[in-house]
């Protein structure tokens, strides 16, 4: 079936005239190099009267063309644009967001006999003057020496003057997208996506603090970095969510190292930079975003950074932990389901992780996560990503649709169990009678795992302290020399202490089987809700509360992680089932995917 050209479209847009989702035909392309890894092209487009040569398509559509999707004669609708006129009158058309409704096959060549527009000059350009080679080349155009920023009166553009809502009727706006150095002047009006905490910064330079945030509006977004003095003036004034004119900032190549935006340029504001808070920002979006569904992370690169949305399934309690450089942080885990199915693991840190309400499992976005393929595939933010709960967007309420209508019952599968301590066996839920029925553990050398609900039923605690070496990652159990030091053969040598070590043998059950397990420190110390060395003093002090320890751990409930493998031992062969994870049984949770289960028996 053909499809019309949207006649006049073209001199409406270059005109500036409202046009709503023109249909135009691509009649050539061009591709241009930004000097800085990213690239943009330049569009010929027509409606079958008239062509425009300055089109621009914005960078989150470079996949059209580097996919070939986007080439000469296909037929595309412009679904979102916005204009920028140059220095010599000349308006180009950024494109933001397109749809290819023909392909060049289906639409069997050039669509009428265009002719180029002439009356496209417009005398009085609606935003900032531009070179008319910058537009796509930064190599072209003025040189950025041509701005200087120290001739601006700091006084005048003072962050304290924020009381007034617009910079100014004379101010030249334009958007992100057309942001670079060779412009002067210029004026954004953005909404502040996401803002980090002030950190502090050290090199062979000296040292000092710096803080960042990111702003969007419907072309793009850009990062802003602030440092040193400007950090105490700037970073109280800038409030995430809120919509600011930005200018009289210097434009940089984005270094791409820490910074995971497509925009080719990032901002750094100076004593002499604006940010004034805008009234009416209604239509600036909240963020971009690219969402990757769960069930796709399986075949993204490592260290991809992705934008994913999800509903809250399950979440784990605060932590904290010390890193490299012997700071501590929060961490927190999420896990996270959406319509495919599949559910990830999502980890928050810092104050992002501590503030987090994961109760009400809501929907949750993350822009600009790093994927990782640690325990088979999960996800990390980073300082630049946003976390976004209950966005007010439509992904996020088809989403929350879904779930209470039913999704909150599938029996999902979890990428970030598919493989677990250097396994590549998948974890899944089952029954300890359907773990033997179907020979878990014996089938291949690799081990089997699994996820079952059960309760511990007996704990043999007459074995299960002993006394280890202190040495870091070395556990193995130590002699007593009976003159106040401790010998451990693995590292042959003499220590003055020991540590208590855990190994719990235990017994579980669920509705149709038991199952022998073995407990090492962690998972014991779940089980038990002590930790070794108060369970050490206990038994050698108080044996009444060491043994009202192990009746209080029997009869409780919990999701176990097992791994299963036939081990062999003195020349006999036997199953092992280890415990390699406990977790508090959500009982709602439970009964949703027991629920789940019936309606699929039922079909």
């Amino acid at each position: 079936m053909g499809v019309n050209l949207t006649q006049g479209a073209v001199k409406d847009l270059v005109e500036g005239a409202p046009v709503h989702e023109p249909v135009l035909q691509l009649i050539d392309s061009l591709h241009i190099s930004t000097g800085s890894g990213t690239s943009r092209y330049r569009l010929k487009m027509s409606d079958g009267r008239y062509f425009w040569s300055s089109f621009l398509l914005a960078t989150q559509l470079n996949s059209l063309p580097e996919k070939n999707l986007l080439v000469p004669h296909c037929v595309c609708v412009l679904k979102r644009t916005t204009s920028n006129t140059l220095s010599d009158g000349r308006r180009v058309i950024v494109v933001l967001d397109m749809e290819i409704l023909q392909s060049a096959e289906e639409s069997g060549g050039l669509i009428g006999n265009p002719a180029a527009f002439k009356d496209g000059m417009v005398s009085k350009p609606r935003t900032s003057p531009m070179n008319s080679r910058a537009a796509f080349s930064p190599r072209g155009g003025a040189s950025p020496s041509t701005f200087s920023p120290a001739k601006a009166s700091p006084s005048k553009v003072s962050p304290k003057k924020a009381s007034s809502s617009s910079p100014g009727p004379s101010t030249n706006l334009i958007s992100i997208a057309q942001l670079n150095p060779y412009l002067s002047k210029w004026t954004i009006r953005a909404r502040v996506m996401n803002k980090a905490s002030i950190r502090n910064w050290s090199n062979s330079r000296g040292e000092g603090k710096l803080f960042s945030f990111v702003v969007v509006d419907e072309s793009g977004e850009i990062k802003i970095t602030v440092f040193n003095n400007e950090v105490d003036k700037f970073f109280p004034l800038v409030e995430q969510g809120k919509v600011y004119y930005i200018s009289k900032a210097t434009l940089k190549v984005a270094n791409k190292q820490y910074n995971t935006l497509n925009h080719d340029y990032e901002m750094t504001l100076h004593a002499h930079s604006s940010i004034v808070p805008c009234a009416d920002g209604q239509d600036i979006p909240a963020a971009q975003c690219d969402f990757v569904p769960i069930a796709e992370l399986e075949n993204r690169d490592k260290d991809a950074i992705i934008d994913v949305i999800g509903v809250c399934k399950t979440v784990e309690d605060v932590s904290r932990i010390t890193t490299r450089t012997s700071r501590e942080v929060s961490k927190r885990t999420l896990h996270l389901i959406d319509t495919t199915g599949k559910m990830v693991a999502a980890t928050l840190w810092g104050e992002e992780a501590e503030k987090f309400d994961g109760s009400e499992q809501p929907v949750v976005a993350i822009k600009g996560a790093r994927l990782s393929d640690f325990g088979g595939r999960s996800l990390s933010t980073l300082f630049s990503s946003t976390v976004m709960v209950n966005p007010d967007i439509p992904e996020a309420i088809r989403l929350r649709a879904w779930y209470d209508h039913g999704g909150y019952a599938q029996d999902s599968q979890s990428l970030s169990e598919t493989k677990s301590r250097g396994s590549g066996a998948r974890m899944n839920w089952k029954t300890l009678s359907e773990v033997k029925n179907e020979n878990f553990g014996t089938r291949r050398k690799e081990a089997d795992y699994f996820s079952c609900v059960a309760t511990l039923l007996y704990i043999r605690k007459d074995s299960c302290l002993y006394r280890a070496c202190p040495s870091s990652d070395c556990n193995k159990k130590v002699i007593d020399q009976f003159n106040g030091w401790f010998r451990c053969e693995k590292c042959n040598q003499d220590f003055p202490n020991f540590e208590y070590r855990l190994l719990l043998s235990a017994n579980l059950a669920d509705f149709g089987d038991n199952q022998w397990v073995t407990c090492f420190q962690e998972t014991a110390e779940v089980l038990l809700g002590h930790s070794a060395e108060t369970l050490g003093r206990l038994r050698d002090t108080d044996e009444a509360a060491f043994d009202a320890v192990f009746q209080k751990a029997n009869f409780t409930s919990y999701i176990f992680k097992i791994r299963v493998k036939l081990e062999t031992y003195n020349d006999e062969s036997r199953v092992k089932a280890t415990v390699m994870e406990v977790q508090p049984l959500d009982h709602r949770e439970y009964s949703r995917r027991l629920l789940g289960n019936i309606r699929k028996l039922a079909q």
